[in-house]
């Protein structure tokens, strides 16, 4: 998983490490010899669906012993990996880079390896051009193959729906929203009528509304020349208006970004939509699941999204040029995000491929526990449709401090009370602080 993907972002650890990274960002280690037995070590984050392929590969690689480590949040990974690249040791073979930390990732592109040594031009094709070009250093260097992309659509709990007068249909809720015009303004307006009905909150909690209002800027925090983008920015001001005026009229249930009570938060009618990314849906089936629900819980997914098309994600992997066994890790980085494993990683966890053919998989188009999970949605089918428009938004080194620390503290002010122009004036405060006079 953003706010970057699953990110929880350490303020104090990016502080330290800023200066230590440039030190310590070119250091190489030279490759050893892969063709005797070898451990590869892989660190992912969240829900990425990999987990379940590194047996095949060992299978298939007598030779290769994969040493897996999976950490819960997009933020805690970066700290990890900003915590042993400011130390120069202790990264992984294969590191998992999630999309809101391309900004800083690139700072230090020289301590990645270039995946053109490995064959990358020769699969460069594989996937959507701006997935590739975001993996793409200033110099020209590939650090990163293409894991997934996070076109966003609608989660929705149809029986809260239609309790509370509205319909349940995926197609009937696209149509709601306005369809393919679809707007900011018409889900406020949708959501202040579900809550008139039902006195129940519309959405979980104002960050990930917020993130995704974002994303959806042709710019976003940075211009596309690398400009803060914040201070004065009249659009954002007017979104944030907008997200405020919901939260003063009790749209968002003030949850814990990433902590929904082991679930029951999505069980207990607490509330109706959820902004969900491809890799989301997991997240959701995870959590319904985990609070004892099932797929008769209510939840559904619809082709619908206020602001039109938007990407929340996608991830990366990276082979630190620490690595040991870089050839041997280049190559299980290209296996992992080949057509038939990101199909398989699509059906584990909702991750949308970034590689073209394995959008039109039948794996990802056709029926899998996620569709049944969701009311028998085409969950695949929904997500080619949402990813139509999709244009990658420019990451600057500073975006998930300013998502995460800067805006993380002035959602929750919203959504706790605070009226929205003091919640704005606390973010800029806390922008001056942090990323201008740090």
């Amino acid at each position: 998983m953003k706010l970057s993907r699953r990110t929880k972002a350490g303020a104090a650890v990016a502080a330290a490490a800023a200066l230590a990274l440039v030190a310590t960002g070119c250091s190489q280690s030279p490759a050893a010899d892969d063709d005797g037995p070898i451990t590869l070590t892989v660190t992912t984050f969240g829900t990425m669906g990999l987990d379940g392929l590194y047996a095949q590969y060992e299978k298939d690689h007598p030779n290769i012993t994969i040493k897996a480590t999976n950490i819960d949040t997009g933020g805690n990974a970066l700290t990890d990996w900003k915590t042993k690249q400011a130390a120069g040791n202790g990264l992984p073979d294969i590191q998992a880079v999630e999309e809101g930390w391309l900004g800083q990732v690139m700072g230090v592109s020289d301590s990645f390896v270039d995946l053109r040594d490995f064959g990358a031009n020769d699969i460069k094709d594989r996937w959507v051009p701006w997935k590739l070009g975001q993996a793409t250093d200033p110099k020209g260097r590939i650090i990163g193959y293409g894991t997934d992309i996070g076109p966003e659509g609608l989660c929705y709990n149809s029986k809260l729906f239609e309790a509370a007068g509205l319909p349940g249909d995926r197609a009937a809720v696209a149509e709601l929203l306005g369809g393919s015009g679809a707007t900011w303004e018409k889900f406020f307006e949708v959501g202040k009528q579900y809550h008139a009905a039902t006195g129940k909150a519309w959405y979980d909690q104002s960050g990930f509304v917020w993130n995704a209002m974002v994303n959806q800027q042709t710019e976003g925090y940075y211009t596309k020349s690398g400009e803060l983008n914040v201070k004065d920015n009249a659009t954002l001001q007017g979104l944030w208006a907008q997200l405020a005026d919901g939260a003063k009229s009790g749209l968002s249930s003030n949850q814990s970004q990433w902590d929904w009570g082991g679930g029951k938060a999505f069980t207990d009618g607490s509330f109706a939509t959820f902004m969900c990314p491809g890799w989301m849906l997991g997240v959701v089936k995870g959590q319904v699941e985990a609070a004892g629900g099932d797929g008769s819980s209510g939840w559904d997914f619809a082709d619908v999204f206020p602001g039109g098309a938007a990407n929340w994600g996608g991830s990366f992997l990276t082979v630190p040029t620490t690595s040991k066994h870089q050839k041997a890790a280049a190559e299980l980085a290209a296996w992992l995000t080949d057509v038939p494993q990101e199909v398989a990683a699509f059906q584990a966890a909702g991750t949308f491929p970034s590689v073209v053919k394995a959008q039109s998989d039948a794996g990802v188009t056709g029926s899998s526990d996620l569709t049944k999970f969701f009311n028998d949605a085409p969950v695949g089918q929904i997500l080619g449709s949402r990813a139509t428009g999709v244009v990658a938004q420019f990451k600057g080194p500073d975006d998930s401090i300013i998502q995460e620390q800067v805006f993380g503290p002035s959602v929750k002010e919203i959504d706790s009370g605070t009226d929205g122009t003091t919640a704005w004036n606390d973010a800029m405060k806390l922008l001056d602080q942090l990323v201008v006079n740090k």
